[in-house]
């Protein structure tokens, strides 16, 4: 069901508020460059800092500017159960095509606390759901006899976006689901070796600025070009890096802004990369070719 190169979309700001032009000009490029669907308002999307009706706002966007030509699976997640239902009723509600739902941070729940948090939620939706496990951010993993619990009980639970940095976990999910429920990168620098223990795509921060290059990577893999792939994946792995050299989205939206495609406006806490990342930043995207100067 959720097959391909998907983009992790940064929201875009101006003046301390969303620039909603840039945010259709960057889904316009997304679409143009052949990227099979959208994820608004995740970890790059910049949730945290976004009030209730800005992330509601920003769903409805990107439901809107794409214009039913490719899905759009819009981040619901949050530490409170009732306000992850909420914003997932919201998003089913603006014609979002599925629901990324991180799990719960800071508070840890445990796996029991897990399964019966996603469960509420999936109960309350008609929406697929993608399980997002970033264990780096959250301080918890959802694990996989927790995700297998959650795909058996919960006929709506259909995929999981990994983003906890293992292979072996990869290898482990993929061993203990059915065959039709979808494995996600939630790594760039990553996405290549998941794909080759099991996975079916990415959720990707790159593919905001380069979203012909990752849909194709993900492409040839599975047409059997792993070789190209490779290609892909060496040929860009500097820049991969470079965009987590500080946290994300800071360095993505600073390459955007470099590229001259948005603001690299970010909100507190979070503020503009330092000066030595952002010179090695630059140059490694002169390197590619992505900046003329």
């Amino acid at each position: 069901m959720f097959q391909g190169a998907f983009t992790a979309l940064v929201t875009p700001f101006k003046d301390g508020g969303l620039d909603e032009a840039a945010f259709e000009r960057l889904i316009e490029f997304q679409i143009e460059n052949g990227i099979t669907g959208l994820v608004p308002v995740g970890t790059t999307g910049e949730s945290p800092t976004l009030d209730h009706a800005e992330h509601i706002r920003v769903i409805e966007m990107a439901v809107q500017f794409a214009k039913e030509r490719c899905p759009v699976i819009a981040g619901t997640g949050s530490n409170s159960t009732n306000e992850a239902i909420e914003l997932t009723c919201e998003a089913e509600k603006a014609g979002a095509t599925a629901a990324l739902l991180v799990a719960p941070y800071y508070n840890k729940p445990s796996q029991e606390g897990l399964f019966r948090h996603f469960e509420a939620i999936a109960h309350e939706t008609g929406l697929p759901i993608i399980l997002y496990s970033i264990p780096g951010r959250c301080g918890v993993e959802i694990g996989v006899e927790t995700v297998v619990r959650l795909a058996k009980a919960c006929p709506n639970i259909v995929a999981i976006k990994e983003s906890g940095g293992s292979l072996d976990r990869v290898s482990l999910l993929r061993q203990a689901l059915p065959p039709a429920f979808d494995i996600l990168s939630g790594d760039d620098p990553l996405t290549l070796p998941f794909l080759a223990a099991g996975a079916v795509g990415v959720i990707s921060v790159a593919a905001n600025l380069i979203p012909a290059e990752i849909a194709r990577l993900v492409r040839c893999f599975a047409e059997g070009a792993a070789g190209v792939a490779r290609e892909i994946h060496f040929k860009y792995y500097p820049l991969f890096k470079d965009l987590f050299i500080e946290t994300n989205p800071v360095p993505i939206k600073a390459a955007l802004g470099f590229a001259g495609r948005m603001s690299p406006e970010v909100r507190l806490p979070l503020c503009e990369m330092s000066e030595a990342n952002s010179r090695q930043l630059r140059a490694t995207m002169k390197s590619l070719g992505l900046l003329s100067v």
